[in-house]
């Protein structure tokens, strides 16, 4: 029999693998549950846990971005999904991308083998009685296991979410497409396909956007869309040079046939480790396949594309975070729940992984009969934590980790790089200050040498 509290954690995406991992690697037995494959979502279709779906981006890599500085904290904290992503990544300039099929599977195996893990796969409709339970059920929780935990949130929010169409590597256009990174960032070549566009041909895109079919919505009325991942359609009706200004700018791609940057430029990215497939960066969308396939095949390079995967839109799910959660990622009034992933009011792969890493971190000094903590503000996971704890938030969003979520430098000022080169030193620093306390060591981290 364990000397610790049952532990039951709803849904195996990234933050509830994340979460299992951490609690697992500090001798703490978990209960892993996971509807797949008894039912899927509208949006998964592999049986594998830790599924991506809406793009095999885990975002920027480098840690004066604050997405890669989230991930370099992850990996100093031992992440899963860091680790995981590193041994299934495929090149995508300053980006970390994955083979999204090797990297679940591979995720799946370490979780499955995991002597402290055990693995229900079935749909939780109410919750377990178990002394601690992490609901990390994703932007797409079960509209039975979402009835369950209404009386805990109150009202749900919703916004929704659009995936990006993949074509075959092999049915571009080479003569017209060109390899490059913005600023010819990384290698020589670079690890994005360019497809320019004139003026002419702009227009002309844009235009058949904007009179698009779109696919008929159903059960809401309200169409709350995340900004980060707005529908090109969207796009389109905010202004005939949002797409020019946004995902289709053509500053820092140069053409080599020309010597000149296009008018716009769609700019594909490797979907898989073998580079049979590439997604079209910022072309999420809710166009039907047929005026999808049409739009596609006006792209210089993409003629004759052949689309694997036409771009599709679904429905999130999150808890008004504020109202609901404490700093901890604990319910306000049930201390025995645990909220983690985009149900929890996060966005975005990365802050959903680093969200099940905190919990995970939480309830691991919980069972060990430690008081609950908190990271550095000024280190991205607490970042994250304030943004999720903001009780001073009147219209809660969720948003993807970024720098003015930090607080602000102290000392003079300092030009844009400054800026971010030191407040991901500060982030370090804090980070490693906070490893060498005794909090860390209670919950299993190594005393510094």
């Amino acid at each position: 029999m364990s000397d610790f509290p049952s532990i039951a954690i709803i849904g195996a995406g990234l933050a509830g693998c994340e979460a299992a991992w951490q609690l697992a690697e500090r001798q703490i037995p978990v209960t892993l549950y996971e509807m797949k494959p008894q039912r899927f979502s509208p949006a998964h279709s592999n049986p594998d846990l830790a599924e991506l779906v809406c793009s095999n981006s885990l975002r920027a890599n480098q840690p004066t971005n604050a997405a890669g500085l989230l991930k370099e904290e992850m990996r100093t904290l031992g992440s899963l999904i860091m680790a995981a992503a590193k041994e299934t990544q495929v090149a995508a300039g300053n980006a970390l991308a994955v083979d999204r099929q090797a990297f679940a599977h591979l995720v799946t195996e370490k979780i499955e083998n995991h002597p402290l893990i055990t693995i229900i796969r079935t749909e939780i409709t109410e919750l377990p009685d178990s002394d601690i339970v992490i609901i990390a059920s994703g932007p797409l929780t079960s509209e039975a296991l979402a009835e369950a935990i209404t009386p805990l949130v109150g009202e749900r929010l919703h916004f929704y979410d659009a995936t990006a169409p993949i074509v075959s590597a092999e049915s571009i256009d080479y003569n017209i497409a060109f390899s490059a990174n913005r600023y010819g960032e990384v290698g020589k070549s670079g690890d994005y396909l360019n497809c320019p566009l004139s003026e002419e041909q702009y227009l002309k895109l844009i235009a058949v956007i904007a009179e698009g079919d779109q696919v008929a919505c159903r059960d809401f009325e309200d169409i709350k869309v995340f900004e980060g991942c707005m529908p090109v359609e969207a796009m389109v009706a905010r202004g005939p040079l949002t797409l020019a200004f946004g995902p289709l700018k053509p500053k820092g791609l140069i053409d080599p046939k020309t010597g000149k940057e296009a008018y716009a430029t769609v700019q594909l990215r490797q979907e898989n480790e073998q580079a049979t497939m590439f997604n079209l960066v910022g072309f999420q969308t809710r166009l039907t396949f047929p005026w999808q396939e049409k739009v596609i095949h006006l792209i210089p390079g993409l003629e004759k594309a052949e689309i694997l995967r036409f771009g599709t839109m679904h429905r999130n799910t999150f808890i008004d975070a504020p109202k609901v959660l404490n700093q901890f990622f604990q319910h306000q009034q049930e201390s025995r729940i645990f909220f983690a992933g985009q149900i929890s009011g996060v966005e975005g792969y990365p802050e959903s992984t680093a969200s099940g890493l905190i919990v995970g971190l939480q309830v691991a000094a919980l069972a060990k009969q430690q008081e609950l903590f908190t990271f550095p503000e000024t280190t991205a996971l607490g970042a994250l934590t304030s943004h999720i704890g903001n009780t001073q938030s009147k219209y809660f969003q969720p948003m993807n980790i970024n720098f003015g979520l930090f607080p602000d430098l102290e000392g003079k000022k300092r030009r844009k790089r400054e800026r971010l080169e030191a407040k991901a030193e500060r982030a370090q620093n804090a980070l490693q200050h906070w490893l060498e306390s005794d909090i860390a060591q209670k919950i299993g981290f190594p005393a510094p040498n």
